[in-house]
């Protein structure tokens, strides 16, 4: 079973905090169902656009204005202990005021595969296209989770998604999204682990994978994109 570390728990209380500040006397629907994924690598034919847009439903809710920073600290400041649970969670000012740096950095992605004789992680702070020339390789049927890695560096991010989709041999055969979550800026790196997933396997499954990732926001902004190949094949040491 998928356990929370102590990185995805702080962003979920932050995304409550968030949600409490912002949706104060409103209903939250069921946000479970935005966690909601579709399996990776299922050998399924291209999707049809019914699909496409079932997953944005799926993902998507409807929120307030985001509130900066600045405006939540400020709300309930007679109230000590929510401000010093708030100072907690959101420190007392942005990490960098560099215009020219995105509010989101993302930084590294990992391939955790505990039977994986080595180190699965590629940089995302340089050239991507680099990254076509080189590819993650899993053994057939192993089990392993993506972790992104990323830095929230003036306000409140909303609404983080994780999305890619799997080509092969030119063909599309299937596409991921993953709710992310609302995470606050702070000089320490947050990550976002997603569920477990299985290798494809058999003689027909075996082979390179391109996949196209991206990470984007409630308000469709794109704080990274980026191109990388999985190859499947018997063995670790083929």
């Amino acid at each position: 079973m998928l356990g929370l570390d102590a990185c995805e728990f702080g962003g979920q209380v932050l995304e409550l905090l968030w949600l409490t500040m912002c949706y104060r006397g409103e209903e939250v629907e069921n946000l479970s169902e935005e966690s909601k994924r579709i399996g990776l690598l299922t050998g399924k034919e291209d999707l049809g656009n019914s699909e496409e847009e079932e997953d944005e439903r799926h993902l998507n809710y409807n929120h307030p204005p985001l509130k900066t920073l600045q405006e939540i600290r400020e709300m309930d400041k007679e109230d000590k202990s929510l401000t010093k649970y708030k100072q907690t969670l959101l420190g007392t000012g942005p990490v960098t005021e560099d215009p020219s740096q995105p509010n989101v950095c993302v930084t590294r992605m990992t391939l955790l595969c505990d039977q994986a004789p080595g180190n699965l992680s590629m940089d995302l702070t340089g050239d991507l296209s680099t990254l076509k020339s080189k590819s993650f390789t899993l053994q057939e049927g192993a089990e392993y989770r993506l972790k992104i890695h990323f830095k929230v560096n003036r306000e409140i991010v909303a609404g983080l998604k994780y999305h890619h989709v799997v080509h092969r041999k030119g063909l599309r055969l299937d596409k991921v999204s993953h709710m992310v979550g609302s995470y606050g800026p702070r000089a320490e790196e947050h990550e976002f682990v997603s569920p477990s997933d299985e290798a494809p396997k058999g003689m027909m499954s075996r082979g390179l994978y391109e996949i196209k990732s991206c990470l984007v926001d409630d308000d469709k902004n794109v704080y990274l994109s980026w191109d990388w190949n999985l190859k499947v094949q018997k063995d670790w040491d083929d």
